[in-house]
């Protein structure tokens, strides 16, 4: 949900060339230090609305935790050196193995976000698809393997960063990227371009089972008012043979669902132009890609992290009332 330079965020560190002149540097640093504490407020609040309000400890909001976790995580781990070496003009000056440890955290942590938003859409696929089965199971315990199996995945796509990928011959140690540039092309399609479309299949079939949920449900309640209506002549309506019970919806967890098309659409939105840039960088090395466009997707993609709490505030009434409760509580 999180900004996490994923697959080949590294072509973006020292992608500038040298010297990014002074007014460019001090925007870079004042656009970081709003952005990392941006990042790390409105997620840390999140964090804390939902560990104290026992009204958003919903299915849907544990992978909100989650996903504010890794986003709380990019701002403590990537996001000052991704700064640092926007200030130096994307030159890097910290060493190789410390620019391997970024680029792996950053590959990892936007592929959590993502893996994130694809569990949440199979999570709440099977509630609606088979929600008496669903709620017959252990609540949060499905919840809580689906989000390690994403931090595993998210680990798995970036281990290769840390084993050695990038200790190549003749390699820049003033540019920090990811070496391999198939690497680039895997990870990129494993982190993004194959579960984005998955997870919009499986969210247009969530909601187009929820409405279907929801008209059988308005239709159940019409067809109760008509058998408790008088029949002809004052008699009571004839007595209705005693209807199964069916399996529901939670009214709290449908609200929560409302939100995920806003964070998603906002994740795409964030993310897509950077991995469309940085995969037609990988696959055709003689484009001229200017590098301001690299660092404006970059930077447009680490500011997905602070928009989700945004996000929950305007479009959840649970989170804004938890969100205002905390901050009276501070202040």
């Amino acid at each position: 949900m999180g900004n996490r330079s994923a697959a080949d965020s590294g072509e973006l560190l020292g992608a500038h060339g040298q010297g990014a002149g002074v007014p460019g540097a001090a925007a870079a640093l004042v656009g970081g230090v709003l952005l990392i504490g941006a990042v790390l407020a409105g997620n840390s609040l999140v964090c804390a609305s939902v560990a104290s309000e026992r009204a958003l400890q919903t299915p849907t909001n544990y992978f909100i935790v989650s996903l504010a976790a890794a986003d709380l995580l990019l701002a403590l781990l990537v996001l000052p050196l991704f700064v640092y070496s926007e200030v130096q003009g994307g030159v890097w000056l910290l060493g190789p193995r410390l620019c391997d440890a970024l680029m792996a955290m950053d590959v990892m942590l936007c592929t959590a976000s993502i893996f994130n938003l694809c569990a949440i859409s199979v999570d709440r696929f099977v509630a609606v698809a088979v929600p008496l089965r669903y709620n017959r199971q252990g609540r949060g315990g499905r919840q809580l393997l689906l989000i390690g199996a994403t931090w595993l995945l998210s680990a798995a796509v970036a281990a290769p960063v840390v084993c050695g990928l990038n200790d190549v011959r003749d390699r820049d140690p003033a540019a920090c990227r990811l070496e391999d540039r198939d690497y680039v092309v895997v990870s990129s399609v494993c982190s993004f371009f194959l579960p984005c479309p998955l997870m919009l299949l499986l969210y247009w079939a969530t909601f187009r089972g929820l409405r279907r949920w929801e008209a059988a449900r308005r239709a159940k309640l019409r067809g109760r008012r008509l058998s408790r209506a008088p029949a002809p002549g004052g008699a009571p309506g004839p007595p209705q043979a005693r209807r199964r019970r069916r399996p529901k919806i939670p009214g709290r967890e449908r609200k929560a669902m409302r939100v995920l098309p806003v964070v998603v659409g906002a994740f795409l939105v964030c993310w897509t132009p950077f991995f469309v840039v940085h995969i037609t960088r990988a696959l055709c090395p003689a484009c001229a890609v200017p590098a301001r466009l690299v660092s404006a997707v970059t930077w447009l993609g680490y500011v997905n992290s602070a928009l989700n709490p945004v996000i929950y505030t305007a479009f959840n009434a649970e989170f804004r009332h938890a969100f205002r409760k905390a901050l009276n509580a501070c202040c």
